[in-house]
C-alpha cells in the first residue's frame, strides 16, 4: 500500500477514526478479557458508528470465529482482528475495469451530495494517467448544472459537451459519445439526472440513455455510479438502496468523507446492499478523490493518524502536484 493513499484515508477518516476507534479503545480498558460484555460493548459502537445493525453483528459474529479460531484471550487483541475482518469484507468490486476505448461512466445523485464536484475530480484525476476525457452534460433540468460542470471541465482541462437547459438528456449522451469516438477520448462522463421524486420518470430517461450506450457502444465497458453524502450516515443507505430498486448501479461515490464521524457507513453499504465503493472523498483538494482501497481505508478506520509532518515528509510529487492545482472544494449542487 502505497503511504500517500493510506496517509489520505488516515486524514480523511479522522473524525469517523475518534468516534469509533476511541470506543473500542475505552471498551478494551473496560473488558480487560474477551467476553460477552465485550463482544456486546463492539456490537453497539459498530452501529452507533453507523456500521449498520445487520453488518455490525455480522462482524461481532466474524470476530468471535476469529478469536476462537487464534486463541485470543485478551481484549486489547480483538481491534487488529476487527481491522482485519472489516478489510476482508470490504474486498471484491472496488476496481472500476474500464479497458475499452472508450469506457463510460454514468453518474447519478440528488442535488447536494457533490455529484459536478465528483465528476470533475474523477476527470482531473484520468486526464493525470494520460487518458483523454470528455464530459456530458446530461443533467439538463437541473437549474445551473450544466455551467457547473462546465467549471470543472475548465478545471480539469478536459472537453464538455452540452445542449440547452431542459434538453433531451439521451440526445446529450448521443452527442457525448460521437464526440467522444470523433476525438479518440478513453474516458466519457455523463452527469445524469438524481430525482428520485418520480421514479418513473427517471427509470424511463435512464433506461433511453441506457439504450443510446447499448447502440452505440455495444462491446465497451460501463459503470454507473451513484453519489452518496456520507454525512447523511444511514440515509445516505436508504438512498441507495432506493436507486438501487429503479436503475442499474455498479458502484458508489462516497463524499465528504472527511467531513463526518459516519463513515462506518461504507460498510452497510458494500456488506447490506452488495454494492461495492469505487470512490471516496476525504478532502477539497482536486486529487482528495481517491479510488477505494479497502486495506488502506480498514487501515485509516483503526490506526493512529499520520501526523502531517509526517505525511509532508513522505509525500509523494504526485501529491503535491495536485495540492498546487487549486481548491476543489465539494460545491454543494
Amino acid at each position: 500500500m502505497a503511504f500517500g493513499i493510506f496517509k489520505k484515508f488516515s486524514l480523511g477518516l479522522k473524525k469517523t477514526r475518534e468516534s469509533i476507534s476511541g470506543a473500542i479503545d475505552a471498551a478494551i480498558e473496560d473488558n480487560e478479557d474477551i467476553t460477552d460484555q465485550l463482544y456486546d460493548d463492539l456490537e453497539e459502537i459498530l452501529i452507533m458508528g453507523d456500521v449498520g445493525m445487520n453488518t455490525s453483528a455480522e462482524i461481532c459474529t466474524r470476530l468471535r470465529e476469529y478469536v476462537s479460531k487464534k486463541h485470543l484471550k485478551k481484549s486489547y487483541q480483538v481491534k487488529g482482528a476487527i481491522r482485519e475482518i472489516v478489510s476482508e469484507m470490504l474486498q471484491g468490486g472496488e476496481d472500476m475495469g474500464l479497458i475499452t476505448i472508450p469506457s463510460v461512466i454514468l453518474v447519478i445523485g440528488v442535488n447536494g451530495v457533490g455529484k459536478t464536484t465528483t465528476i470533475g475530480k474523477m476527470a482531473a484525476m484520468y486526464k493525470s494517467q494520460g487518458k483523454k476525457v470528455i464530459l456530458g452534460a446530461a443533467d439538463t433540468f437541473r437549474a445551473a448544472a450544466i455551467e457547473q460542470l462546465e467549471i470543472w471541465a475548465d478545471r480539469a482541462g478536459v472537453d464538455i459537451v452540452k445542449h440547452s437547459e431542459g434538453a433531451d438528456p439521451a440526445a446529450v449522451v448521443y452527442d457525448t459519445i460521437q464526440a467522444g469516438l470523433a476525438r479518440n477520448a478513453d474516458i466519457i462522463i455523463c452527469d445524469t439526472a438524481g430525482r428520485l421524486h418520480n421514479k418513473k420518470n427517471l427509470m424511463d430517461e435512464l433506461a433511453k440513455i441506457y439504450r443510446i450506450i447499448d447502440r452505440e457502444l455495444p462491446y465497451n465497458d460501463r459503470e454507473s455510479l451513484l453519489v452518496l453524502d456520507a454525512t447523511t450516515g444511514q440515509n445516505a443507505v436508504n438512498q441507495a438502496r432506493d436507486f438501487k430498486n429503479v436503475c442499474e448501479i455498479t458502484g458508489i461515490v462516497l463524499t465528504k468523507l472527511d467531513g463526518t464521524a459516519k463513515g462506518g457507513v461504507v460498510l452497510a453499504i458494500k456488506n447490506d446492499l452488495q454494492v461495492p465503493v469505487k470512490f471516496v472523498g476525504v478532502g477539497e483538494q482536486i486529487d482528495d478523490l481517491q479510488p477505494f482501497d479497502p486495506d488502506a481505508f480498514a487501515k485509516g478506520l483503526f490506526d493512529a493518524e499520520v501526523k502531517h509532518d509526517e505525511a509532508n515528509m513522505f509525500m509523494s510529487e504526485d501529491d503535491n502536484s495536485g495540492e498546487a492545482a487549486g481548491n476543489g472544494g465539494e460545491n454543494k449542487e
